[in-house]
């Protein structure tokens, strides 16, 4: 007879989180200071030509 398999648990999704690691890893802090500097550098070329000429 046959031996009756269960359906995976995962839906036969495989989870490779455990093996990959980012080369560069990013803190909700570090997005934050980026988008800020982002910001103040609009805000300094709009003094500096504000027509975008």
């Amino acid at each position: 007879m046959a031996e009756k398999r269960l359906p995976s648990s995962t839906g036969g999704i495989m989870q490779y989180f455990d093996e990959y690691k980012s080369y560069l890893s990013l803190t909700p802090k570090h997005v934050i200071i980026a988008t800020g500097v982002l910001v103040v550098l609009v805000i300094l070329l709009n003094f500096i030509n504000p027509f975008g000429l």
